[in-house]
C-alpha cells in the first residue's frame, strides 16, 4: 500500500512537471502533424489499437501523436498497399511491421525518439498509466502472442498485476528489437520487483533511448 502511495504520488508530479518541460516539443510536435497532413493531432478515438489494457486488465483508452495516415487499424486489413504491416505484425515476434507504409514522414521521427508517446502523460494523470512500467498491450496482441509463445500465460497475469508505463525495463533494454516471449519476461520481472529505485534506474535511461532511437520501429 506504502509503496502504491508514493508512486502514484512521484506519476501525478512528474506529469505535470514534464507536460511543462516538454510543452515545446509537444506544440512543435502537434503543428508539424497538423500541417503536413490530414486529420488529428491524436490517433483518433475510434482507433482500435486505442484499447488497450491496463491493470487487472481493465481496457483504456491510449492517448498518442498520430504518427500514421488516418485509419490506419482499418487500412492494413483492406487496402492491398498496406497488408503487408498487418502481415509483418502478425507473422513476426514483435507485433510490429519492420517498414509500415502507414506511417507519415513526421511520424517516422517521432517514433523514433519516442515523442509520439509524450501525449501518455495524460494517461497518467488520470491514473489508467504510470511513468515507468510495462508495455500498455492490446487484447488482440496478448491473446496471439500467448498462443504463438505457449507458458507466457503466468508472465502475462504478473505483469497485469500493476499499471503499464510510458517508459519500461524492456523499452530501454531493446525495445522493438526484443520479441513478445522475452518482453513479457521482463514486464513480469518488474511487477514483481515493485521497487522505486528500479524506476529510478529505468528513468536515467530512458533519454538516451528517445535520443538514439534505439530498437525504434
Amino acid at each position: 500500500m506504502f509503496f502504491d502511495i508514493i508512486k502514484r504520488t512521484i506519476d501525478i508530479v512528474a506529469s505535470i512537471i514534464l507536460l511543462i518541460v516538454f510543452s515545446p516539443i509537444i506544440i512543435a510536435t502537434a503543428i508539424a502533424i497538423k500541417i503536413t497532413s490530414e486529420g488529428s493531432i491524436f490517433v483518433e478515438k475510434t482507433n482500435s489499437h486505442m484499447k488497450r489494457l491496463g491493470k487487472n486488465g481493465k481496457t483504456f483508452r491510449l492517448y498518442k501523436f498520430r504518427s500514421m495516415i488516418l485509419y490506419g487499424d482499418i487500412l492494413e486489413k483492406t487496402h492491398p498497399k498496406y497488408k503487408i504491416a498487418y502481415i509483418q505484425k502478425h507473422s513476426g515476434g514483435s507485433y510490429k511491421p519492420k517498414k509500415d507504409p502507414r506511417v507519415t514522414k513526421v511520424g517516422k521521427f517521432i517514433r523514433k525518439h519516442s515523442i509520439d508517446e509524450m501525449p501518455q502523460l495524460i494517461n497518467v494523470l488520470m491514473g489508467d498509466m504510470s511513468i515507468v512500467g510495462p508495455r500498455p498491450y492490446l487484447k488482440e496482441e496478448l491473446d496471439e502472442q500467448m498462443e504463438k509463445y505457449p507458458g507466457t500465460e503466468k508472465y502475462v497475469k504478473e505483469m497485469q498485476k500493476v499499471k503499464p508505463g510510458i517508459t519500461g525495463y524492456w523499452q530501454v533494454e531493446g525495445r522493438s528489437d526484443v520479441n513478445f516471449d522475452k518482453r513479457i519476461e521482463m514486464d513480469a520481472f518488474y511487477a514483481r520487483k515493485k521497487s522505486l529505485f528500479f524506476d529510478f534506474l529505468i528513468i536515467i535511461k530512458t533519454p538516451w533511448v528517445m535520443i538514439s532511437g534505439r530498437g525504434a520501429r
